[in-house]
């Protein structure tokens, strides 16, 4: 139990823990330095998402937007451009926001302490520890799944970490790991073995720097820890998207609402088809309906599938040509493929458009 490690063995654990990590920690872009806005837009990109997948993300968005006066002031279709792919896109609406906040009533510095970094949109508890820490060595615990897998085998927790007085005792446990060491490189080191060493899955414990504190291990229930409520299976629908063009060769396009899945991100008209009923009718419908659109439908051109943690698009794409237009519709472009380009677009709807482009190459 977390009790009976002393201040002796927190130490001891402390020391072994962190010349590990000296030793074996990635070279990552956002460790050049602990400059705050650059750990922060990590943070946030990092929520939800492997590594390998941020990195060049991470990249391009820092080339665009190097420092939060840019991007405060940034289009936002230019921001969600740079995210387009990554995924839960309110985050970084969320991101924009705070960083504005952050530029207009703290002069562009990201706020120290926590009280104020914690009110900032899209800031919780993990993303305040962690920036705090790792920008500013503040003592301030960064608790996310990584490091609550970690500490419940080495304290042997079968607490469930789905839960939020779990993450609140993590907090305290960890608060006694942070005195008389930087919290930076404690904090990325606890991170750096649950993603390397301490995994979901297998994890090595005859690699660890800290196996001889895992109570786990002496008791051998690694492989059962963390626990964690299982989810729901997300819930499957079927979908049917067109490709409609109008005569001089462009594509509708159409902006989602400003809240929900996906807000504000652009996408081919599409619609939800109940079960037993014809695809092609419900999407005709709902074309003249939403749209105020008269069209034709024609044959299916692809098949896209994509899954969201608690649901799954399966999606039939056909082509459409307009007979004509009652009304004009709202959030609704006509472009070409190419001028498509520039706008962002969930993962789904990428995979539309770049089988239509690859189908114009041809």
């Amino acid at each position: 139990m977390y009790e009976e490690m002393d201040n002796e063995h927190i130490r001891e654990f402390q020391r072994q823990l962190i010349e590990w990590y000296n030793h074996n920690k990635r070279e990552l872009p956002w460790r050049k330095n602990q400059d705050p806005y650059r750990v922060w837009v990590s943070e946030i990109m990092l929520q939800q998402t492997k590594v390998d997948t941020v990195i060049p993300y991470y990249n391009q968005f820092m080339e665009w937007f190097p420092d939060p006066e840019t991007l405060a002031y940034a289009e936002e279709e230019k921001v969600m451009k740079a995210w387009e792919g990554l995924g839960y896109y309110s985050r970084v609406r969320n991101l924009q926001t705070a960083v504005k906040e952050v530029v207009e009533e703290y002069g562009g510095e990201v706020p120290r302490e926590r009280e104020h970094f914690s009110s900032l949109k899209g800031v919780g508890p993990y993303t305040a520890g962690a920036v705090l820490s790792i920008a500013y060595e503040k003592p301030e615990p960064a608790v996310d799944g990584n490091v609550m897998r970690v500490f419940s085998r080495i304290f042997n927790i079968s607490d469930d970490i789905g839960k939020a007085k779990t993450r609140k005792r993590f907090e305290s446990i960890i608060a006694s790991f942070l005195e008389g060491i930087r919290p930076s490189e404690f904090n990325q080191a606890v991170m750096e073995l649950g993603a390397l060493v301490c995994t979901p899955k297998s994890p090595g414990c005859l690699l660890c720097p800290v196996q001889e504190f895992c109570e786990a291990r002496r008791q051998g229930t690694a492989e059962e820890l963390p626990v964690k409520e299982k989810k729901k299976p997300p819930k499957a629908k079927d979908m049917a998207a067109v490709v409609l063009k109008n005569q001089r060769g462009e594509t509708l396009i159409h902006q989602r609402g400003d809240t929900g899945l996906l807000a504000r991100l652009w996408e081919f008209p599409n619609t939800e088809v109940p079960p037993k009923e014809k695809r092609e009718e419900v999407l005709k419908h709902h074309l003249a309906e939403e749209y105020g659109l008269d069209i034709e439908i024609g044959q299916p051109l692809q098949s896209v599938q994509h899954v969201f943690s608690h649901l799954i698009w399966n999606i039939t794409v056909y082509e459409g040509r307009i007979h004509n237009t009652r009304r004009e519709a709202e959030n609704t472009r006509w472009v070409t493929m190419k001028e498509a380009e520039e706008y962002a677009f969930p993962v789904s709807h990428q995979k539309i458009l770049d089988a239509q482009k690859e189908k114009e190459v041809r």
